[in-house]
């Protein structure tokens, strides 16, 4: 029985190394070839992680390749994902998923047809934090959340990005760039969204690199950058939801949810791990000890510190899905759901009016630590 797909990428950038890197970490992947229109990007993470470089015509048509993951620019996710499932091939996206709940809808029909998965980052609601809280919410212990605040908020990627240009065109932006992971959070926390209210705003109409090896280069601002929301979920719940890049510094915490019985602070839904607090009624925010859970061990260093990294869980989990002709959790109507929260902001944004949602999902399966260690290959010396 087989018990490993062979993946491939399309789409040699920032990103591509943590997909390379982190890929051994998991049971029922294997990274095999990579692919990028620049054959020099291609040949260089080959080289740096032990895969072949290939075209992205030949990688479409390799015979051992099941899966391939689509790490192009936003704006050409819709048209990759496409080949890809043509081709007859699943395809795992990175974040977001397409631009648009139409583009959704055709991959949607055309993985039917093909009888083939679509998958999409961000998969970091899998880590054990955010599964914590959602133990924790499920529980009952907090009530019925009825409500609370989201912030996501920096100024800009100019600052540390090579290329931070997409970022600043349609299809970036801070709502489609990092709001999949606070929305996607939400989601699996409290399930789907029934409608939405923002407003937004460009403060910066252009912007001045000041990172390396483009500094001092100015980029033009094609897309808000300043987004406040409201979101209504169809439990009932109204969470703001803030999202900016014209802002140089801010108190706000980056989860907050209110339950009827108490009050849960919620880590960045961008990394794994992190600390969640809880109040019970009036009693003082309390540190909860660390949960046994393997995708909240801290496994890297970074600017921030040690944190917990183990993206490319979510394209694990739905290969040993496929190969156990069960449903997986980084699933298309999760992202396509949050597509259409994001896009209905950006829409609501520009015309001050409420919009409601086109689409709904399921909430994800929670994923216990023994789930979590199940996706893990053994350490040597140990089962």
């Amino acid at each position: 029985m087989q018990n490993t797909l062979g993946v491939g990428i399309i789409g040699c950038g920032n990103i591509s190394s943590a997909y390379l890197r982190l890929a051994p970490l998991f049971r029922g992947i294997e990274m095999r070839a990579c692919a990028d229109i620049d054959p020099a990007a291609s040949a260089r993470q080959a080289k740096a992680f032990g895969v072949r470089a290939e075209t992205v015509d030949n990688l479409l048509k390799a015979k051992d390749i099941d899966i391939i993951v689509n790490l192009t620019i936003p704006a050409a996710h819709f048209g990759v994902a496409k080949k890809i499932l043509s081709a007859g091939k699943h395809v795992y996206s990175e974040k977001p998923f397409v631009l648009s709940v139409r583009q959704g809808k055709e991959l949607t029909a055309l993985a039917a047809k093909k009888r083939r998965r679509i998958g999409s980052a961000p998969d970091t609601f899998l880590g054990g934090s955010h599964q914590l809280a959602r133990h924790l919410i499920d529980s009952g212990k907090l009530g019925t959340i009825t409500s609370g605040t989201c912030h996501v908020m920096s100024h800009g990627m100019e600052h540390w990005h090579p290329n931070p240009d997409f970022f600043y065109q349609p299809g970036g932006g801070p709502v489609l760039d990092i709001g999949p992971y606070y929305v996607t959070n939400l989601l699996q926390l409290l399930g789907p969204v029934s409608n939405v209210i923002a407003r937004s705003s460009t403060p910066q109409k252009t912007r001045t690199i000041s990172s390396k090896p483009r500094r001092g280069q100015t980029l033009k601002v094609e897309t808000p950058t300043t987004i406040h929301a409201i979101l209504e979920f169809a439990s009932g719940a109204l969470i703001t939801l803030g999202t900016s890049w014209d802002v140089w510094q801010h108190k706000h915490t980056n989860m907050e949810l209110y339950g009827a019985e108490g009050t849960i602070h919620v880590p960045d839904p961008n990394f794994f791990g992190g600390a969640v607090e809880i109040t019970k009624a009036a009693k003082p925010v309390a540190r909860l000890p660390k949960w046994d859970h393997p995708f909240a061990v801290n496994n890297q260093e970074s600017s921030r510190g040690p944190v917990a990294n183990y993206r490319t869980a979510g394209l694990a989990e739905m290969a040993l899905a496929i190969l156990g002709k069960r449903p997986h959790r980084c699933a298309n109507d999760l992202a396509l759901h949050a597509v259409d929260v994001m896009t209905a902001i950006l829409k609501s944004g520009e015309s001050g009016r409420r919009v409601n949602l086109q689409t709904t999902c399921k909430r994800p399966a929670a994923l216990s630590p023994r789930d979590a260690r199940a996706l893990l290959k053994p350490v040597r010396g140990k089962t």
